[in-house]
């Protein structure tokens, strides 16, 4: 399925692929490997933050334990912006976060980019990258557009 900027099907595909970043970001909360499993694709991999390169497997093995809700007490998205291209989507946003250990409470942010690729109709994650925001280049609280408080949706 070929999209155009100008084709009927983009609202359709925006909608989907809003969907899917927002279950996306659910899932890593959450810790649901089962649902997050479904929206990769079979070749996915990824780039974390600190520039490791992860297959699949190794990615759903960490996927499993990678939100502390004790630890993580804040998670926000914010600043989507998805632009789809063809068969290829590229969804991105910024997750702010606030960790907490012992007394010490720590703010960070990361912005990903998902790339999705659409085949046979549907929309599949092929790779995530991962990039720490440096200050002075954070989104504003404005476009906060999801919010977890110890891993409980807002």
């Amino acid at each position: 399925m070929m999209l155009a900027r100008n084709d009927a099907q983009i609202p359709q595909a925006l909608a989907a692929l809003k969907a899917l970043n927002a279950r996306f970001i659910h899932n890593f909360v959450t810790n649901d490997v089962a649902s997050h499993d479904a929206i990769l694709h079979p070749a996915f991999t990824v780039i974390q933050s600190n520039g490791e390169h992860m297959e699949r497997a190794a990615y759903l093995e960490r996927w499993k334990s990678g939100f502390d809700p004790e630890v993580i007490v804040y998670w926000d998205v914010r600043d989507e912006r998805i632009d789809i291209i063809g068969d290829v989507a590229l969804v991105r946003a910024t997750n702010m976060r606030v960790v907490k250990r012992g007394d010490v409470e720590t703010t960070g942010m990361t912005t990903y980019t998902d790339t999705y690729l659409c085949e046979g109709g549907e929309w599949k994650c092929i790779h995530a990258q991962i990039t720490p925001v440096q200050p002075g280049h954070e989104p504003a609280d404005d476009t906060i557009i999801t919010v977890y408080l110890k891993g409980v949706k807002q």
